[in-house]
Protein backbone atom coordinates (compact mmCIF):
# COMPACT_ATOMS: atom_id res chain seq x y z
CA UNK A 1 0.00 0.00 0.00
CA UNK A 2 1.08 3.46 -1.25
CA UNK A 3 2.30 6.13 1.87
CA UNK A 4 1.61 9.72 1.71
CA UNK A 5 2.84 12.54 3.88
CA UNK A 6 0.65 15.51 3.72
CA UNK A 7 2.44 18.60 4.69
CA UNK A 8 0.18 21.78 5.62
CA UNK A 9 0.01 24.19 8.25
CA UNK A 10 -4.15 24.26 7.65
CA UNK A 11 -5.81 21.40 10.07
CA UNK A 12 -8.72 21.93 7.76
CA UNK A 13 -6.63 20.82 4.06
CA UNK A 14 -5.07 17.93 6.37
CA UNK A 15 -7.91 16.54 7.73
CA UNK A 16 -9.56 16.89 4.72
CA UNK A 17 -6.79 15.34 2.31
CA UNK A 18 -6.65 12.79 4.54
CA UNK A 19 -9.90 11.59 4.61
CA UNK A 20 -10.35 11.48 1.03
CA UNK A 21 -6.75 9.54 0.33
CA UNK A 22 -7.41 6.97 3.64
CA UNK A 23 -10.79 6.41 1.02
CA UNK A 24 -8.91 5.83 -1.98
CA UNK A 25 -6.26 3.06 -0.11
CA UNK A 26 -3.75 5.00 0.84
CA UNK A 27 -1.76 4.84 3.82
CA UNK A 28 -1.12 8.38 5.31
CA UNK A 29 0.79 11.07 7.58
CA UNK A 30 0.28 14.26 8.36
CA UNK A 31 2.31 17.00 9.81
CA UNK A 32 2.02 20.78 10.49
CA UNK A 33 5.52 21.70 10.33
CA UNK A 34 8.65 20.71 7.90
CA UNK A 35 10.52 20.27 10.45
CA UNK A 36 8.28 17.42 12.31
CA UNK A 37 8.23 16.32 8.16
CA UNK A 38 11.44 16.31 7.84
CA UNK A 39 11.69 14.14 11.00
CA UNK A 40 9.37 11.22 9.67
CA UNK A 41 11.29 11.71 5.98
CA UNK A 42 14.26 10.57 7.99
CA UNK A 43 12.20 7.84 10.31
CA UNK A 44 10.63 6.48 7.66
CA UNK A 45 10.22 5.77 3.84
CA UNK A 46 7.43 7.61 1.89
CA UNK A 47 5.86 7.29 -1.38
CA UNK A 48 4.61 10.69 -2.27
CA UNK A 49 5.05 14.11 -0.27
CA UNK A 50 2.38 16.99 -0.12
CA UNK A 51 3.84 19.77 0.37
CA UNK A 52 2.98 23.42 1.38
CA UNK A 53 4.89 26.21 0.15
CA UNK A 54 4.11 28.76 3.30
CA UNK A 55 4.73 27.04 6.25
CA UNK A 56 5.15 28.52 9.84
CA UNK A 57 8.66 27.25 10.63
CA UNK A 58 10.34 27.81 7.27
CA UNK A 59 9.69 27.33 3.27
CA UNK A 60 8.39 25.11 1.89
CA UNK A 61 10.99 24.89 -1.46
CA UNK A 62 13.78 24.84 1.66
CA UNK A 63 12.07 22.03 2.72
CA UNK A 64 11.90 20.51 -0.86
CA UNK A 65 15.43 21.09 -1.17
CA UNK A 66 16.38 19.26 1.95
CA UNK A 67 14.33 16.24 1.61
CA UNK A 68 16.13 15.74 -2.22
CA UNK A 69 19.04 15.36 -0.05
CA UNK A 70 18.08 12.02 1.81
CA UNK A 71 19.26 8.49 0.95
CA UNK A 72 18.42 8.32 -2.74
CA UNK A 73 16.89 4.97 -2.23
CA UNK A 74 13.85 6.73 0.32
CA UNK A 75 13.88 9.74 -1.79
CA UNK A 76 10.13 10.51 -2.54
CA UNK A 77 8.31 12.05 -5.17
CA UNK A 78 7.29 15.37 -3.81
CA UNK A 79 3.71 17.48 -5.12
CA UNK A 80 3.94 21.00 -4.59
CA UNK A 81 0.61 23.03 -3.04
CA UNK A 82 0.00 26.53 -2.77
CA UNK A 83 -2.32 29.66 -2.44
CA UNK A 84 -0.56 31.72 -3.74
CA UNK A 85 1.12 29.54 -6.91
CA UNK A 86 3.26 31.73 -9.01
CA UNK A 87 4.40 30.88 -12.40
CA UNK A 88 8.09 31.43 -10.83
CA UNK A 89 7.77 29.39 -8.08
CA UNK A 90 6.13 26.95 -10.33
CA UNK A 91 9.86 26.79 -12.37
CA UNK A 92 12.00 26.93 -8.98
CA UNK A 93 10.07 23.62 -7.62
CA UNK A 94 10.63 21.89 -11.10
CA UNK A 95 14.54 22.65 -10.83
CA UNK A 96 14.45 21.49 -6.87
CA UNK A 97 12.85 18.20 -8.11
CA UNK A 98 9.27 18.40 -7.59
CA UNK A 99 7.11 16.23 -9.58
CA UNK A 100 4.19 18.99 -9.72
CA UNK A 101 2.80 22.19 -8.63
CA UNK A 102 -0.82 21.96 -7.61
CA UNK A 103 -2.92 26.00 -6.79
CA UNK A 104 -5.01 25.84 -4.12
CA UNK A 105 -8.37 25.39 -4.21
CA UNK A 106 -6.89 21.72 -4.78
CA UNK A 107 -9.36 19.77 -7.34
CA UNK A 108 -10.08 16.45 -6.13
CA UNK A 109 -9.39 14.71 -9.68
CA UNK A 110 -6.50 16.30 -10.34
CA UNK A 111 -5.23 15.51 -7.00
CA UNK A 112 -5.78 12.37 -7.00
CA UNK A 113 -4.15 12.25 -10.61
CA UNK A 114 -1.19 13.47 -10.33
CA UNK A 115 -0.70 11.60 -6.99
CA UNK A 116 -1.65 8.43 -8.84
CA UNK A 117 1.48 9.46 -11.35
CA UNK A 118 3.59 10.40 -8.83
CA UNK A 119 3.23 7.17 -7.81
CA UNK A 120 3.98 5.54 -10.42
CA UNK A 121 6.99 7.58 -11.33
CA UNK A 122 8.24 6.84 -7.67
CA UNK A 123 7.75 2.88 -7.84
CA UNK A 124 9.84 3.07 -11.44
CA UNK A 125 12.42 4.91 -10.11
CA UNK A 126 12.70 2.00 -7.41
CA UNK A 127 12.28 -0.53 -9.19
CA UNK A 128 14.75 0.73 -11.34
CA UNK A 129 17.43 1.27 -8.60
CA UNK A 130 16.31 -2.60 -7.21
CA UNK A 131 17.46 -3.71 -10.98
CA UNK A 132 20.37 -2.22 -11.17
CA UNK A 133 21.29 -3.07 -7.67
CA UNK A 134 20.90 -6.64 -8.12
CA UNK A 135 22.39 -6.59 -11.71
CA UNK A 136 25.84 -5.32 -9.63
CA UNK A 137 24.95 -8.32 -7.22
CA UNK A 138 25.41 -10.81 -9.53
CA UNK A 139 28.92 -12.92 -9.76
CA UNK A 140 29.57 -11.82 -5.97
CA UNK A 141 29.70 -15.56 -4.54
CA UNK A 142 33.10 -15.55 -4.58
CA UNK A 143 35.23 -18.63 -5.21
CA UNK A 144 36.75 -21.80 -7.03
CA UNK A 145 36.50 -24.46 -4.50
CA UNK A 146 34.07 -27.25 -5.29
CA UNK A 147 32.25 -26.53 -2.59
CA UNK A 148 31.19 -23.18 -3.89
CA UNK A 149 30.99 -24.30 -7.70
CA UNK A 150 28.19 -26.64 -6.81
CA UNK A 151 26.54 -23.82 -4.55
CA UNK A 152 26.64 -22.04 -8.21
CA UNK A 153 25.32 -24.39 -9.62
CA UNK A 154 22.59 -25.40 -7.34
CA UNK A 155 21.35 -21.47 -7.03
CA UNK A 156 21.67 -21.50 -11.15
CA UNK A 157 19.41 -24.61 -10.99
CA UNK A 158 16.53 -23.31 -7.91
CA UNK A 159 16.83 -19.59 -8.74
CA UNK A 160 14.19 -19.09 -11.39
CA UNK A 161 11.37 -21.42 -9.50
CA UNK A 162 9.54 -19.95 -6.56
CA UNK A 163 10.22 -23.12 -4.04
CA UNK A 164 11.10 -21.58 -0.82
CA UNK A 165 14.59 -21.45 0.33
CA UNK A 166 16.55 -22.59 4.10
CA UNK A 167 19.97 -21.10 3.84
CA UNK A 168 21.80 -22.99 6.70
CA UNK A 169 25.55 -21.83 7.11
CA UNK A 170 27.83 -20.75 10.17
CA UNK A 171 27.69 -16.88 11.30
CA UNK A 172 29.76 -15.38 8.90
CA UNK A 173 29.45 -17.44 6.19
CA UNK A 174 27.53 -14.96 3.48
CA UNK A 175 23.95 -16.87 3.73
CA UNK A 176 22.44 -13.24 2.84
CA UNK A 177 24.56 -13.35 -0.32
CA UNK A 178 23.69 -16.49 -1.73
CA UNK A 179 19.75 -15.12 -0.91
CA UNK A 180 20.77 -12.03 -2.58
CA UNK A 181 21.76 -14.27 -5.65
CA UNK A 182 19.06 -16.42 -5.43
CA UNK A 183 17.23 -13.17 -6.13
CA UNK A 184 19.02 -11.42 -9.12
CA UNK A 185 18.92 -15.16 -10.98
CA UNK A 186 14.97 -15.18 -10.04
CA UNK A 187 12.11 -14.38 -12.23
CA UNK A 188 11.61 -11.39 -9.88
CA UNK A 189 14.72 -10.15 -9.86
CA UNK A 190 13.05 -7.18 -11.38
CA UNK A 191 11.04 -6.71 -8.01
CA UNK A 192 12.16 -5.49 -4.29
CA UNK A 193 14.76 -7.90 -2.13
CA UNK A 194 14.17 -7.37 1.45
CA UNK A 195 15.78 -8.58 4.45
CA UNK A 196 14.75 -8.69 7.97
CA UNK A 197 17.39 -9.85 10.71
CA UNK A 198 15.11 -11.82 13.03
CA UNK A 199 17.81 -11.84 15.91
CA UNK A 200 18.08 -8.00 15.85
CA UNK A 201 14.41 -6.65 16.45
CA UNK A 202 13.02 -6.77 19.79
CA UNK A 203 9.96 -9.47 20.44
CA UNK A 204 7.44 -6.79 21.36
CA UNK A 205 8.60 -4.63 17.38
CA UNK A 206 8.87 -7.49 15.35
CA UNK A 207 5.21 -8.01 14.26
CA UNK A 208 4.81 -4.54 13.28
CA UNK A 209 8.26 -5.38 11.07
CA UNK A 210 6.92 -8.42 9.46
CA UNK A 211 3.10 -6.72 8.92
CA UNK A 212 3.10 -3.42 9.38
CA UNK A 213 0.44 -1.12 11.24
CA UNK A 214 -2.58 0.96 10.72
CA UNK A 215 -3.57 4.25 11.88
CA UNK A 216 -4.36 3.74 15.68
CA UNK A 217 -2.24 0.94 16.25
CA UNK A 218 1.61 2.49 16.82
CA UNK A 219 3.38 0.18 18.86
CA UNK A 220 4.15 1.37 22.18
CA UNK A 221 7.73 3.15 22.47
CA UNK A 222 7.59 3.88 19.02
CA UNK A 223 8.39 7.56 17.54
CA UNK A 224 7.68 8.06 14.06
CA UNK A 225 5.44 7.90 11.13
CA UNK A 226 1.24 7.20 12.49
CA UNK A 227 1.29 4.20 9.57
CA UNK A 228 4.01 1.43 8.43
CA UNK A 229 4.02 -1.05 5.69
CA UNK A 230 5.88 -4.21 7.04
CA UNK A 231 8.14 -6.35 5.10
CA UNK A 232 5.76 -8.75 3.44
CA UNK A 233 4.21 -5.84 2.16
CA UNK A 234 7.11 -3.94 0.74
CA UNK A 235 8.67 -7.49 -0.75
CA UNK A 236 5.33 -7.71 -2.69
CA UNK A 237 6.10 -9.72 -6.07
CA UNK A 238 9.85 -9.97 -4.81
CA UNK A 239 11.87 -11.82 -2.38
CA UNK A 240 11.45 -11.15 1.37
CA UNK A 241 14.51 -12.75 2.82
CA UNK A 242 14.63 -13.97 7.00
CA UNK A 243 17.88 -13.88 8.19
CA UNK A 244 18.52 -16.12 11.39
CA UNK A 245 14.74 -17.03 11.29
CA UNK A 246 15.56 -19.54 14.60
CA UNK A 247 15.45 -16.63 16.38
CA UNK A 248 11.77 -15.84 15.79
CA UNK A 249 9.50 -16.54 18.71
CA UNK A 250 6.85 -19.30 18.89
CA UNK A 251 3.75 -16.61 18.53
CA UNK A 252 5.62 -14.93 15.36
CA UNK A 253 6.08 -18.23 14.01
CA UNK A 254 2.66 -18.85 14.03
CA UNK A 255 1.65 -15.59 12.21
CA UNK A 256 4.19 -16.24 9.94
CA UNK A 257 3.32 -19.70 9.01
CA UNK A 258 -0.60 -18.18 8.48
CA UNK A 259 1.10 -15.31 5.97
CA UNK A 260 2.85 -17.99 4.07
CA UNK A 261 -0.01 -20.57 3.56
CA UNK A 262 -2.51 -17.72 2.76
CA UNK A 263 -0.40 -15.37 0.98
CA UNK A 264 -2.22 -12.75 3.22
CA UNK A 265 -1.73 -11.02 6.36
CA UNK A 266 -3.81 -8.24 8.59
CA UNK A 267 -1.28 -5.34 9.66
CA UNK A 268 -2.04 -4.62 13.19
CA UNK A 269 -4.65 -2.08 13.91
CA UNK A 270 -6.08 -3.07 10.28
CA UNK A 271 -9.88 -4.37 9.43
CA UNK A 272 -8.81 -5.71 5.96
CA UNK A 273 -5.98 -8.38 4.87
CA UNK A 274 -3.61 -7.33 2.64
CA UNK A 275 -2.82 -10.21 0.03
CA UNK A 276 0.95 -10.36 -1.56
CA UNK A 277 2.69 -12.90 -3.89
CA UNK A 278 6.06 -12.82 -1.76
CA UNK A 279 8.92 -15.59 -2.05
CA UNK A 280 10.47 -16.09 1.22
CA UNK A 281 14.05 -17.07 1.72
CA UNK A 282 15.32 -17.92 5.05
CA UNK A 283 18.44 -18.21 6.45
CA UNK A 284 19.87 -19.90 10.16
CA UNK A 285 23.30 -20.79 11.68
CA UNK A 286 20.78 -22.98 13.98
CA UNK A 287 19.84 -26.78 13.28
CA UNK A 288 16.71 -26.30 13.29
CA UNK A 289 15.50 -29.62 13.83
CA UNK A 290 17.18 -29.80 16.77
CA UNK A 291 15.35 -26.87 18.04
CA UNK A 292 12.44 -28.54 17.06
CA UNK A 293 12.65 -31.12 19.57
CA UNK A 294 13.43 -28.51 22.44
CA UNK A 295 10.09 -26.99 21.65
CA UNK A 296 11.62 -23.87 19.94
CA UNK A 297 10.35 -24.01 16.60
CA UNK A 298 7.77 -25.31 15.27
CA UNK A 299 7.71 -27.83 12.98
CA UNK A 300 5.10 -26.98 10.32
CA UNK A 301 7.41 -23.82 9.63
CA UNK A 302 10.06 -25.99 9.13
CA UNK A 303 8.46 -27.52 6.46
CA UNK A 304 7.26 -24.39 5.04
CA UNK A 305 10.50 -23.25 4.74
CA UNK A 306 12.42 -26.28 4.19
CA UNK A 307 11.23 -26.51 0.51
CA UNK A 308 15.27 -26.02 -0.77
CA UNK A 309 17.75 -26.52 1.48
CA UNK A 310 20.93 -24.47 0.64
CA UNK A 311 24.00 -25.52 3.01
CA UNK A 312 27.20 -22.54 3.23
CA UNK A 313 30.30 -24.35 3.68
CA UNK A 314 32.15 -22.80 6.18
CA UNK A 315 35.75 -20.91 5.36
CA UNK A 316 37.83 -23.75 6.77
CA UNK A 317 36.39 -26.07 4.25
CA UNK A 318 37.25 -24.28 1.12
CA UNK A 319 40.45 -22.57 1.88
CA UNK A 320 41.50 -22.27 -1.74
CA UNK A 321 39.07 -19.54 -2.24
CA UNK A 322 40.81 -17.20 0.50
CA UNK A 323 43.35 -15.85 -2.48
CA UNK A 324 39.93 -14.56 -4.27
CA UNK A 325 38.35 -13.22 -1.64
CA UNK A 326 41.26 -11.50 -0.35
CA UNK A 327 41.83 -9.82 -3.80
CA UNK A 328 37.86 -8.82 -3.79
CA UNK A 329 38.01 -7.31 -0.09
CA UNK A 330 41.51 -5.23 -1.38
CA UNK A 331 40.14 -3.87 -4.36
CA UNK A 332 36.54 -2.79 -2.34
CA UNK A 333 38.52 -1.35 0.57
CA UNK A 334 41.46 -0.17 -1.64
CA UNK A 335 38.85 2.35 -3.57
CA UNK A 336 37.03 3.47 -0.26
CA UNK A 337 40.42 4.21 1.48
CA UNK A 338 42.19 5.33 -1.69
CA UNK A 339 45.02 2.95 -2.34
CA UNK A 340 43.26 0.57 -5.26
CA UNK A 341 46.72 -0.71 -6.09
CA UNK A 342 47.44 -2.49 -2.52
CA UNK A 343 48.45 -6.46 -3.46
CA UNK A 344 49.18 -9.00 -0.66
CA UNK A 345 52.24 -11.68 -0.80
CA UNK A 346 52.16 -14.94 -1.35
CA UNK A 347 54.04 -15.88 2.08
CA UNK A 348 50.55 -13.80 3.64
CA UNK A 349 48.49 -15.76 1.68
CA UNK A 350 50.00 -19.29 2.88
CA UNK A 351 49.45 -17.88 6.70
CA UNK A 352 45.71 -16.40 5.91
CA UNK A 353 44.97 -20.36 4.60
CA UNK A 354 47.01 -21.97 7.62
CA UNK A 355 44.10 -20.25 9.69
CA UNK A 356 41.41 -21.71 10.88
CA UNK A 357 38.74 -18.90 10.76
CA UNK A 358 36.11 -19.47 13.42
CA UNK A 359 34.24 -16.13 12.22
CA UNK A 360 34.44 -17.64 8.12
CA UNK A 361 34.41 -14.54 5.36
CA UNK A 362 33.23 -12.31 7.91
CA UNK A 363 36.49 -12.08 9.88
CA UNK A 364 38.57 -12.45 6.35
CA UNK A 365 36.50 -9.13 5.65
CA UNK A 366 37.54 -7.85 8.30
CA UNK A 367 41.14 -8.80 9.23
CA UNK A 368 41.73 -7.03 5.48
CA UNK A 369 40.24 -3.93 6.16
CA UNK A 370 42.57 -3.48 9.51
CA UNK A 371 45.23 -4.52 7.95
CA UNK A 372 44.96 -2.00 5.40
CA UNK A 373 43.95 1.30 8.43
CA UNK A 374 46.96 0.10 10.35
CA UNK A 375 49.33 0.43 7.54
CA UNK A 376 48.71 3.17 5.41
CA UNK A 377 51.59 3.43 3.54
CA UNK A 378 51.81 -0.10 2.55
CA UNK A 379 51.48 -1.31 -0.79
CA UNK A 380 52.26 -4.75 -0.26
CA UNK A 381 51.31 -6.38 2.67
CA UNK A 382 53.08 -8.91 4.34
CA UNK A 383 53.12 -11.91 6.58
CA UNK A 384 54.51 -9.55 9.15
CA UNK A 385 51.59 -6.88 8.71
CA UNK A 386 49.14 -9.69 9.59
CA UNK A 387 48.08 -10.18 13.25
CA UNK A 388 49.61 -12.44 15.55
CA UNK A 389 46.79 -14.84 15.21
CA UNK A 390 47.51 -15.30 11.76
CA UNK A 391 51.30 -13.94 11.31
CA UNK A 392 52.36 -17.23 14.08
CA UNK A 393 51.05 -19.88 12.09
CA UNK A 394 48.50 -22.97 12.29
CA UNK A 395 49.31 -23.98 15.69
CA UNK A 396 46.64 -26.35 17.42
CA UNK A 397 43.44 -26.45 16.49
CA UNK A 398 41.06 -26.06 19.86
CA UNK A 399 37.72 -27.49 20.26
CA UNK A 400 36.35 -24.14 20.28
CA UNK A 401 37.86 -23.64 16.89
CA UNK A 402 40.34 -20.62 17.83
CA UNK A 403 44.33 -21.32 17.70
CA UNK A 404 46.24 -22.43 20.43
CA UNK A 405 49.81 -21.06 20.26
CA UNK A 406 53.02 -23.18 20.42
CA UNK A 407 56.29 -21.65 20.93
CA UNK A 408 58.33 -24.53 18.69
CA UNK A 409 56.06 -22.49 15.47
CA UNK A 410 58.48 -19.45 15.49
CA UNK A 411 62.13 -20.30 14.07
CA UNK A 412 63.38 -18.51 17.12
CA UNK A 413 62.79 -16.71 20.43
CA UNK A 414 63.42 -13.21 19.05
CA UNK A 415 60.64 -13.88 16.24
CA UNK A 416 58.44 -15.32 18.67
CA UNK A 417 59.04 -12.44 21.19
CA UNK A 418 58.36 -9.56 17.93
CA UNK A 419 55.19 -11.31 16.88
CA UNK A 420 53.95 -10.79 20.35
CA UNK A 421 55.04 -7.15 20.49
CA UNK A 422 53.59 -6.12 17.48
CA UNK A 423 50.13 -7.66 18.25
CA UNK A 424 50.10 -6.71 21.03
CA UNK A 425 50.89 -2.68 20.23
CA UNK A 426 48.29 -3.30 17.19
CA UNK A 427 45.86 -4.36 20.26
CA UNK A 428 46.70 -1.16 21.64
CA UNK A 429 46.40 0.84 18.42
CA UNK A 430 42.68 -0.35 17.82
CA UNK A 431 41.65 0.44 21.89
CA UNK A 432 43.14 4.52 21.35
CA UNK A 433 41.80 4.51 17.72
CA UNK A 434 44.75 4.69 15.91
CA UNK A 435 46.43 7.47 18.98
CA UNK A 436 50.05 7.24 18.99
CA UNK A 437 50.46 9.47 21.55
CA UNK A 438 47.71 7.58 24.23
CA UNK A 439 49.30 4.05 22.53
CA UNK A 440 52.38 5.53 23.77
CA UNK A 441 51.46 6.02 27.57
CA UNK A 442 49.02 3.04 28.02
CA UNK A 443 52.02 1.21 27.48
CA UNK A 444 54.03 2.65 29.37
CA UNK A 445 56.77 3.98 26.84
CA UNK A 446 57.64 7.31 25.98
CA UNK A 447 56.35 8.49 22.10
CA UNK A 448 59.68 8.64 20.56
CA UNK A 449 60.53 4.91 21.89
CA UNK A 450 57.08 3.60 20.50
CA UNK A 451 57.74 5.24 17.02
CA UNK A 452 61.25 3.56 16.99
CA UNK A 453 59.69 -0.34 18.00
CA UNK A 454 56.98 0.85 15.60
CA UNK A 455 59.45 0.68 12.55
CA UNK A 456 61.26 -2.05 14.06
CA UNK A 457 58.56 -4.24 13.74
CA UNK A 458 56.88 -3.00 10.71
CA UNK A 459 53.88 -1.09 12.23
CA UNK A 460 52.85 2.10 10.58
CA UNK A 461 49.93 4.53 11.52
CA UNK A 462 48.61 7.73 11.02
CA UNK A 463 47.56 9.53 13.80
Amino acid sequence: MNHVLIVDDEAEIRESLESILREEGYLVTTSATATEALELLRDAAYDVVLLDIWLPDRDGLEALAEIRTIDSTNVPEVVIISGHGTIEAAVRATKLGAYDFLEKPLSLDRTLIVLKNAMKARQMREDNAEFSRQLAVKGTVTGQSVPLKALRQQIKLMAPTNGRVLIYGESGTGKELIGRAMHAESLRKDRPFVELNCAAIPEDYIESELFGYRHGAVPAGTSGPQEKRGTFERADGGTLFLDEVGDMSLKTQAKVLRALDEQRFLPVGASHPIHVDVRVIAATNKDLEEEIARGNFREDLFYRLNVIPFFVPPLRDRKEDIPLLVKEFLQEFGQQYGRPHVEMTEDALAALRQYHWPGNVRELRNLVERVLILNPKTQRIERKHLPMLVYRGPGKLTESGRINPRGEEFSSLLEAREAYERDYILKKLDENHGNVSRTAESLGLERSHLYRKMKTLGVSIKE
